[in-house]
């Protein structure tokens, strides 16, 4: 069940790409066969109107279903709370915080190996931690010559 709903998280059951014709009767499209091994694998349903209406609707989601995975106990807006909650339920203790002691402030590092551009040294100007997230910076502006 889960393998067939995660088809949906993102996409719809057909795309316009794929519509090839639609009027009052038939409705064609493209489809893939991967029964096929090796040659063309496209090919071109037609099918009555009400028939593809029918097909169709079995991929929409029922009521309460959100396609984006945004909500639930791990939803980053409250996330923390659901988790202290969900231990309390549990009767689990919170795991004990290790302390990182923060980096001290250095001189840049510089590496052995030379730019290979303009062959001037490179310095280190941050170096991150498993788990750590990058500090976010602008990138570099160019310069008028």
């Amino acid at each position: 069940m889960l393998a067939y709903l995660s088809r949906y998280t993102h996409r719809v059951a057909i795309s316009n790409a794929r519509l090839i014709s639609a009027d009052a009767q038939t409705v064609a499209f493209r489809w893939k066969d991967y029964r096929v091994k090796s040659g063309d694998r496209q090919k071109v349903m037609r099918l009555a109107t009400p028939e593809f209406i029918r097909r169709f609707l079995i991929h929409v989601l029922p009521d309460n279903f959100h396609r984006i995975r945004h909500y639930g106990l791990l939803a980053s807006s409250a996330r923390k709370a659901n988790i202290r909650k969900a231990r309390a339920l549990l009767c689990v203790q919170q795991p004990e915080q290790v302390a990182v002691p923060e980096p001290q402030a250095e001189a840049p590092l510089t590496l052995r190996e030379p730019c290979p551009c303009c062959g001037g040294p490179m310095r280190i100007i941050e170096i991150f931690r498993r788990g750590q997230k990058p500090m976010s910076r602008a990138p570099p502006r160019e310069q008028a010559a």
